[in-house]
């Protein structure tokens, strides 16, 4: 009798571990067919018809909603400049140099230095601006001394040694590279937080649109924008929103943080959104039902509108960011974009009167279609949990 009761347990043990093994591995299982970015705010992809194991029962499940703080938000919706600068200056190509004998070289290439590295230091001078590197390598060049470049590769701090040449063309030593100290788009705004005075903004990482690389934010700030023209989505290309920043914009805001579920830091100014005259509740992932919902977001001027969409899958076991399948169903919007487009990421989800996600990605074959990640994983990573949860305790935050 007790050895049948062994095995019994053993072959449940078994059950468990193997059904652990395979949501692992599947949640790991990168999209095989994702394209590259064209723009960096917006990440386009096509559909991964690989879907991941649940936990069995979800007896291994972590993320349970127990003792989860109240939050109330203001949805966004705005249309928002973004502006980057990078900490050093990146590496986004390699510039021919025609020395004195009439051949293109380069110099930086020869000695090691790669597209997506950055530049911190130039001997000892810690590096600004792209205008101060060209300035700085010239002058150390004229003063005889030696170059070396100290660079961050990935999470490796290397030094180089180059040999800079003198262009004949420019009249000025040169080191053969193009880079670039920071980054700029439109995006939108997907909530603000009055009682932390948080935002969060894009639902994604800003990367470098010729490197794909995360950009390492050295400082950053957002401000109003105003849309002018929409390129319509179609087959292929998801189209985009063509905008610029407003001179005189009612808000402003310092970025603190580019990670991967978006962008955040704290905002100054007036931010209203005509939907939402006080803050909504969130919803956390537990809650969040496939089925009708709605976004907001600017496609004219910078006047937000109401738009209907389905929520058609929901995927809280991927650790990617792409956390819910959703189709536009407005036929204004369809009209209008094509659906989802460029410049979108970020926009708000409500459903049931609670902001839920934002939208994130589209598909490259389907503009009607696309991905929207979990509020929670963009207050998680914004902080504005953590501080909620230290007010409900009493506690304090800095």
């Amino acid at each position: 009798m007790i050895k049948k009761q062994s095995n019994k347990i053993l072959l449940i043990g078994l059950l468990f571990v193997f059904t652990f093994s395979i949501q692992q591995t599947a949640t790991k299982n990168n999209n095989p067919w994702q394209l590259p970015e064209s723009k960096f705010f917006s990440n386009q992809i096509q559909i991964n018809h690989n879907s991941p194991v649940l936990n069995f029962f979800d007896f291994l499940s972590s993320d349970k909603d127990v003792n989860k703080p109240n939050i109330e938000l203001i949805p966004g919706g705005h249309s928002i400049g973004v502006t980057l600068q990078t900490k050093g200056v990146l590496v986004v190509g390699y510039a021919p140099i025609i020395n004195q004998q009439g051949k293109e070289v380069f110099p930086a290439k020869q000695s090691g230095i790669e597209i997506g590295d950055t530049i911190l230091k130039i001997n000892s001078t810690q590096v600004v601006n792209d205008f101060q590197v060209a300035e700085e390598i010239d002058k150390k060049c004229k003063e005889k001394q030696t170059i070396t470049l100290e660079i961050k590769r990935k999470e490796q701090i290397l030094q180089k040694k180059i040999d800079p040449v003198y262009c004949s063309e420019t009249k000025r030593y040169r080191v053969g590279l193009f880079i670039r100290d920071e980054a700029s788009g439109v995006g939108t705004l997907s909530f603000i937080d009055p009682k932390t005075k948080t935002f969060g903004a894009l639902g994604h990482v800003i990367t470098d649109m010729d490197t794909n690389d995360q950009i390492e934010l050295s400082e950053g700030k957002i401000m109003e924008s105003t849309i002018y023209g929409i390129e319509k989505g179609k087959r292929g290309d998801p189209g985009e929103k063509i905008g610029t920043f407003l001179s005189q914009s009612s808000f402003s805001g310092k970025i603190e943080k580019n990670s991967g579920s978006g962008i955040f830091g704290t905002w100054e100014g007036k931010i209203e959104n005509p939907f939402f005259k006080s803050p909504v509740p969130v919803a956390w992932k537990s809650e969040v039902q496939t089925g009708p919902a709605k976004i907001y977001t600017v496609i004219k001027d910078n006047q937000i509108q109401e738009f209907e969409i389905r929520i058609e899958k929901l995927m809280p076991y991927r650790n990617d960011n792409k956390d819910m399948i959703i189709r536009v169903t407005d036929p204004v919007l369809l009209e209008q974009t094509g659906g989802i487009i460029q410049g979108m990421s970020g926009s708000p989800i409500i459903q049931n009167g609670k902001i839920v996600g934002a939208v994130t990605h589209v598909f490259v074959n389907d503009a009607s279609r696309g991905y929207g990640i979990f509020i929670e994983k963009m207050l998680n990573d914004s902080g504005v949990i953590h501080k909620a949860a230290a007010a409900l305790k009493g506690g304090i935050f800095f």
